[in-house]
């Protein structure tokens, strides 16, 4: 009973942590403001667009924000990889602060309304470094993996909270002071968003930043090397691939909606409200579902479920087009939309190398927003062909079938995926690694071999080449130097990194006292990830400086 007890308390002390993390509470406390002014004056341009040129005005300018924005999120993903990624998303958010700030100005001088679409448009595509940046830095805050996936389902219950309370906010200002009062309050929350930014701390900031090659195509190569890292990977590339087919069908989303409540229920209005309102509601209960995640561990199987329940609501009301149905099958849609957001979002976060994680995150936003907007013309066109609920049943057979053909593939990627708890704990523990971001700490768990060494038995030599870095998961370890005893290493601690970063032969012997049971890390894997990160180099040379048992010993 106390195992069980202990087990169901997992989930609940994985969000504390994320609460008691100072650094992952002002990043989500941040993340909120800029989502509800985002979601806020979104509502006001659609009102203002309509005012001044109908409904063809509004989706002349959903256009106008959308493609600049999916061309840009490549490029300003570069930007998370290549500086300081709060830094990058502070600035994103002052320059969200001065364009909807000069927007609303344009309203109430009563100039022309085109300024006012292409000052939203600038916005939109300054946004996009955001997103990434955020996606990416959440890992080097994250301690454990069970913080990592509660940080992404805290990120997602926030976005979910934002569909609703930034259109609400946005329209009861909107009612009483206009679109332009609507555009200030947005431009508070993303400064009060950049004001938190700046106050985080977090380890890589001190990361060299890309190196520009002398031609000038080096900037378009970095760009692009968030393509070839999910052409090149499997785990990325499968991904990315769901997340694109899944963001097809929520574009026909936008028009389902609309052709169900109007059409096929025959509701008024407020019924496309109602079923909107029961996917946000939806996506609200898939968060409070999605903390089973954390103790989980098969995030790629919930992916795969969250895609699933993107389809099958559709066949539903396409066969069964009842009110009752329609409400409760959009739940169902949003409980899969927080699924594969909060899954999706961690196997990423988890398989891509942190140098290029920012990029890959803008080719996720890139293919989401290109594939939306064709979702949505897609739509129309096949109910006109197809008929509404035929067209429903087709379009939501369309994941299905999808999940059907990748299942072994997501199945492998469980596998692949999942964190070696105990070698990361261990990892945490020590100096040289206690500042690496925690998807880097689980690759080098992963690459690291379990060695078992009978009592009195000889680990290298002096001045043998140093070839391996170790760690003491059980048992003791000697260390002598011409035959002479100089320290003896317990569980926790390790040895053979000097001659790995001096490139020098072994300055001392090492062998076993008892037997032990030893975590061994290739030379090439250890000072790539140690060399990789300015705080980690300097923490290295920190331990160089001072020897002594279980911190540090030449060898």
């Amino acid at each position: 009973m106390a195992t069980r007890e202990a087990s169901k308390a997992r989930p609940l002390d994985a969000f504390r942590a994320v609460l008691r993390n100072p650094e992952l509470r002002r990043l989500q406390l941040a993340w909120a403001g800029s989502n509800l002014g985002t979601w806020g004056y979104g509502i006001a341009l659609s009102v203002f667009a309509y005012d001044h040129g109908g409904a063809t005005a509004v989706g002349v300018v959903g256009l106008v924000r959308l493609i600049p924005a999916a061309v840009a999120a490549p490029f300003m993903g570069v930007l998370g990889d290549r500086y300081p990624r709060r830094l990058v998303m502070a600035l994103s958010d002052l320059g969200r602060v001065a364009v909807v700030g000069l927007a609303a100005i344009v309203i109430w001088a009563d100039l022309a309304p085109a300024i006012v679409y292409l000052l939203a448009a600038a916005g939109v595509v300054i946004s996009t470094a955001f997103r990434p940046a955020q996606a990416a830095i959440i890992p080097s805050l994250a301690t454990t993996p069970e913080e990592l996936t509660a940080s992404n389902v805290v990120s997602s219950s926030i976005e979910s909270l934002g569909m609703f309370a930034g259109p609400a906010i946005g329209g009861l200002v909107l009612a009483f002071s206009g679109p332009a009062a609507v555009f200030l309050l947005a431009a508070a929350t993303f400064l009060w968003s950049a004001v938190l930014i700046l106050r985080i701390r977090v380890h890589d900031d001190g990361r060299e930043a890309l190196k520009d090659d002398e031609e000038p195509s080096s900037f378009l190569r970095q760009a692009f090397a968030g393509f070839a890292t999910v052409a090149r990977e499997p785990g990325p590339r499968l991904l990315v691939g769901l997340f694109t087919a899944q963001a097809l069908i929520a574009g026909a989303l936008l028009v389902f909606e609309v052709v169900v409540a109007l059409e096929l229920l025959g509701k008024g209005d407020a019924w496309v409200g109602i079923l909107s309102a029961a996917f946000g509601v939806g996506a609200l209960l898939g968060a409070l579902l999605s903390g089973l995640l954390v103790t989980r561990g098969r995030l790629a199987i919930d992916f795969g479920a969250g895609i699933l329940l993107w389809g099958l609501p559709l066949v539903l009301i396409g066969f069964w087009p009842y009110p009752a149905v329609a409400v409760g099958t959009l739940a169902l849609l949003g409980v899969g939309n927080t699924l594969v957001d909060v899954s999706g979002m961690t196997l990423l976060q988890r398989s891509v190398p942190d140098d290029v994680l920012a990029r890959v995150f803008g080719v996720l936003e890139t293919m989401f927003l290109a594939t939306v907007s064709l979702g949505a013309i897609l739509a129309p066109w096949i109910i006109h062909r197809l008929g509404s609920r035929t067209a429903l049943v087709i379009t939501g057979c369309f994941l299905p079938v999808i999940v059907a053909l990748t299942a072994r593939q997501l199945l492998r990627l469980d596998a692949t995926t999942r964190a070696p708890e105990r070698e990361v704990a261990l990892l945490r523990g020590i100096a040289l690694f206690a500042v690496l971001p925690l998807p880097t700490l689980e690759h080098l768990a992963g690459r690291m071999e379990t060695v078992f060494v009978p009592a009195g038995t000889a680990i290298f030599d002096q001045g043998a080449p140093g070839d391996r870095f170790y760690v003491v998961a059980r048992g003791r370890v000697e260390i002598t130097r011409d035959g002479a005893p100089v320290a003896e290493i317990l569980p926790g601690g390790y040895f053979g990194e000097i001659a790995l970063l001096h490139d020098v032969p072994r300055q001392a012997a090492a062998s076993t006292i008892e037997d032990s049971e030893l975590l061994s890390l290739d030379g090439g894997d250890f000072v790539a990830a140690v060399t990789g990160y300015a705080t980690s180099q300097e923490a290295a040379e920190a331990v160089i400086r001072s020897y002594g048992p279980g911190i540090g010993l030449p060898l």
